[in-house]
C-alpha cells in the first residue's frame, strides 16, 4: 500500500528514519523522555494518507522494533497497531485541529500504547516498578508539532497523495 502512487519511497524513508531514531540511545538523563519517533511518524502518515499507511504497516514495523530491541515479540507491534487503528478511526477530526489539540490526541494514543507495552511486560514477568515508563509520552507530545510540520512540508513539496 505504501508504494501505491508517488512518494512511496519518501514515506518508507521517513518510517525508517523514525525506526532508526527509536533505536538511538540517548544520555541517561534524557533517555527517559526520548520521544516515540516511529509512533509519531506512523500517526502522521495514517492521518495524512490513511489509504496508504495502515495497521498492517504498523504491525510490521512493530515486529521490527521488537526484534531490534530483543523484547517479547509482538508487544510493540500490538501497541503501534492499536495507535494507528485509533488514529484511522478519528483522523478526519484530529487533522483539522490546531497543533496543540492534536498533541493532546497524540498524548492519549501514546498513553494507550505505553500501557499496552507495560501490561504485556507485566504478563511475562517484567513489571515496571515506577511510572517513568510513561515519560516518553511527554517527550513525544513536545516534539509532535515539529514532526507534523516537517512531514507536512515534505508531503506538500513532493506532492504525495
Amino acid at each position: 500500500m505504501i508504494f501505491r502512487g508517488p512518494g512511496g519511497g519518501l514515506i518508507l524513508l521517513t518510517l525508517l528514519i523514525g525506526f532508526t531514531l527509536d533505536m538511538i540511545r540517548l544520555p541517561p538523563w534524557l533517555e527517559s523522555f526520548s520521544p516515540e519517533w516511529l509512533a509519531l511518524v506512523l500517526i502522521y502518515w495514517s492521518m495524512a494518507l490513511p489509504h496508504r499507511v495502515g495497521v498492517g504497516t504498523a504491525w510490521l514495523l512493530g515486529l521490527l522494533v521488537d526484534a531490534a530491541q530483543g523484547v517479547v515479540l509482538g508487544q510493540h507491534a500490538l501497541g503501534l497497531s492499536v495507535v494507528v487503528f485509533m488514529t484511522l478511526k478519528v483522523h478526519r477530526q484530529v487533522r483539522v485541529l490546531p497543533l496543540w489539540q492534536q498533541a493532546l490526541s497524540i498524548l492519549l494514543f501514546l498513553l494507550v500504547q505505553r500501557l499496552l507495552v507495560f501490561w504485556i511486560n507485566g504478563m511475562v514477568g517484567y513489571p515496571s516498578q515506577n511510572w517513568w515508563f510513561l515519560a516518553p509520552v511527554i517527550g513525544s507530545v513536545l516534539v509532535w508539532p515539529i514532526v507534523f510540520i516537517v512531514l507536512r512540508d515534505l508531503r506538500r513539496f513532493f506532492v504525495i497523495r
